[in-house]
């Protein structure tokens, strides 16, 4: 894909500053194309964060988060959250994929995969949370 698309960054090490701030691109290479069945097999769903703790095991600080997704449970994920405080975490939304096979991070099952965007200028795999712009019943799934 590099030469095709001058244009486009493909390094998310490029940044530039501008009216005082740093903009961190994020690499422009696309994976492989799939088609919507691979979509249509993830089960997406909008919880409410009950708590957050540390988690203290896991490899790089990282969050312990409890999420009620309503008749599918309550479940935690282990989540590289740490820029937001478990105030301001506490009662938001948030978007989880429901099954995936847990994965023991730190010592500590997570049950479902957080789904997060990279912040800014962070550690790589720091991230803040996808969440709707308004309340939407939990459990619901994203299509």
């Amino acid at each position: 894909m590099k030469g095709r698309h001058p244009h486009l960054i493909t390094s998310w090490r490029e940044s530039k500053v501008s009216e005082g701030k740093i903009d961190v691109y994020m690499s422009a290479e696309i994976k492989p194309v799939v088609g919507f069945e691979v979509f249509e097999r993830l089960d997406i769903r909008v919880g409410r964060v009950l708590s957050v703790e540390a988690a203290p095991r896991a490899r790089k600080r990282s969050h312990l988060v409890t999420v009620d997704f309503g008749k599918y449970g309550v479940r935690r994920s282990v989540a590289r959250l740490t820029m937001h405080s478990a105030e301001e975490l506490t009662g938001k939304q948030v978007l989880g994929v429901l099954n995936f096979e847990p994965r023991e991070i730190g010592g500590i099952a997570s049950e479902f995969l957080t789904l997060g965007v990279q912040v800014p200028g962070a550690d790589s795999g720091e991230a803040t949370i996808v969440t709707p712009l308004i309340d939407v019943k939990v459990g619901s799934k994203l299509f």
